[in-house]
């Protein structure tokens, strides 16, 4: 699969910057729960992958999933990894550092 998942210098340099306090890390595209649909950003073996995981691609080295039913819904859209003030989420790695990482997107085109 192509990759479907990049990032901006400044999520570059926001991964750079969390990997070198926490060691190698994943995302996973969160589904709309507490967090909203934000980016999280967990240590790599603080994450249970599960089998219903699709994996979109690597931001730098950094593994980026999402769940299936989510995968469904967004299967035509390339994701943009950014960064913009905020707080990130309760669990995320990007949470206390005044900003956070932020999905954007692009529609791809449809063959038919």
């Amino acid at each position: 699969m192509q990759a479907k998942v990049t990032a901006t210098p400044a999520a570059l340099a926001l991964l750079a910057e969390i990997v070198a306090e926490h060691g190698p890390v994943l995302f996973h595209q969160s589904g709309g729960c507490c967090d909203g649909s934000s980016p999280m950003c967990y240590p790599r073996n603080g994450f249970i992958v599960s089998d219903q995981d699709v994996l979109l691609g690597h931001i730098a080295e950094a593994p980026f999933y999402i769940g299936a039913s989510k995968f469904e819904a967004w299967k035509h859209t390339d994701l943009i990894i950014d960064v913009v003030p905020g707080r990130g989420g309760m669990f995320s790695l990007d949470n206390g550092r005044e900003k956070r990482f932020l999905t954007r997107s692009t529609i791809c085109a449809v063959k038919t």
